[in-house]
């Protein structure tokens, strides 16, 4: 089987060597549309033997990607953005997964973004892997329509588009559009509530999160990692009496999400520290939910942040034992933080003696 690497890209000049580097080898042909770069991305894709295709951008990534599907000539399509690359090698995998029978193929993305604490990675699991006659829908954060089974194959791709840079100005608008389309979707406020988050205007964030969160089946693929961003937004704009309802009513959806027993203790702690005399009986449950976080642990579920069901539980459980005067509890919990190199509890050890 054959199988063409699609991609639509525009003032790529810094990523694209990148990605095409780590992919090439796996791919019979490199289709490459280009929606109006003006640096050296076309030239970097012709050193791959790239066929290149120009595209009048018309605000509409699913119509972008189309036509760069219509362009392919293998029976397969790997679906790339030049700010993502392949490490690893899983050329065994590719091969053995398209030689089957047509379904859509998820592979893991890791995001890379800044945290609270530094660096964090959250991971997905998106439809990337596909035969060539399916299409797209959605002028943004576009989907795979197809009726074929979702199947999750074993290939893991790094995303840093959004480190450090803001896309924003682009997405915003198009979300709006999308939003005043299909305003019953609690998909695009989901998507938008993200933007905002990344512009850390926390009440925009807030109120599109609390409009999706009321308008969720609890069907969708998304919707744990919705309710712990809510949870997020909730802490970062104060609306912290908003907060318990969803803790105590969503233990049992989400009882097996190592990132929603973290936000839970974290949001608890803000709650108790805006009124210790109303809410200081809830200071126990901290510690359940860091616990019950780390015995969950990484679960590799859908929008999960790395750490939350490890390195980072350790860390605000000893920081929790530390401040409540149990410095031997505190300094286990820092070491088996620093078992996974996790620099903020490196620190903290360094003040013990």
């Amino acid at each position: 089987m054959n199988l063409s690497l699609v991609m639509i890209v525009k003032n790529e000049e810094q990523n694209l060597r990148r990605c095409l580097n780590n992919v090439f080898t796996l791919v019979d042909e490199i289709i490459i549309v280009d929606t109006g770069s003006t640096d050296a991305t076309k030239e970097i894709a012709f050193e791959f033997n790239a066929k290149i295709y120009d595209y009048e951008w018309n605000n509409d990534f699913a119509a972008a990607r189309n036509f760069a599907l219509s362009l392919a000539s293998s029976e397969w399509c790997l679906v790339l953005d030049a700010d993502e690359y392949i490490e690893g090698d899983y050329a065994h995998v590719i091969q053995n997964f398209i030689t089957g029978p047509p379904v859509i193929g998820q592979v893991k993305r890791i995001d890379k973004f800044m945290g609270k604490d530094g660096i964090s990675y959250e991971q997905s699991y998106i439809s990337r892997l596909f035969p060539s006659d399916c299409r797209y829908y959605g002028r943004i954060h576009e989907q795979i329509q197809s009726g074929l089974p979702r199947i999750r194959v074993d290939v893991e791709i790094q995303h840093d588009g959004y480190f450090e840079q803001n896309k924003s100005d682009r997405n915003i608008p198009i979300l709006l559009k999308e939003i005043e389309d299909q305003p019953d979707d609690p998909y695009y406020y989901y998507q938008i509530a993200k933007e905002f988050r990344g512009l850390e205007i926390h009440e925009q964030t807030y109120n599109f999160l609390k409009q999706a969160y009321s308008k969720i089946t609890r069907k969708e693929g998304y919707a744990p990692s919705l309710i712990v961003n809510f949870l997020y937004a909730i802490i970062a704009s104060g609306h912290l009496d908003e907060g318990l309802h969803i803790v105590e009513t969503e233990q049992d959806f989400l009882s097996n999400s190592s990132d929603f027993y973290f936000v839970a203790a974290l949001y608890l702690l803000e709650l108790i520290l805006s009124d210790p005399g109303k809410y200081s009986d809830l200071i126990p449950y901290i510690e359940r939910f860091y616990l019950r976080a780390l015995e969950i642990g990484e679960t590799g579920q859908e929008g999960s942040v790395i750490g939350t069901g490890s390195f980072a539980a350790h860390h605000n459980l000893g920081v929790y034992y530390e401040v409540i005067g149990d410095e031997v509890k505190a300094k286990q919990q820092y070491l088996y933080a620093k078992d996974f190199d996790y620099t903020p509890s490196i620190e903290r050890l360094k003040l013990f003696v």
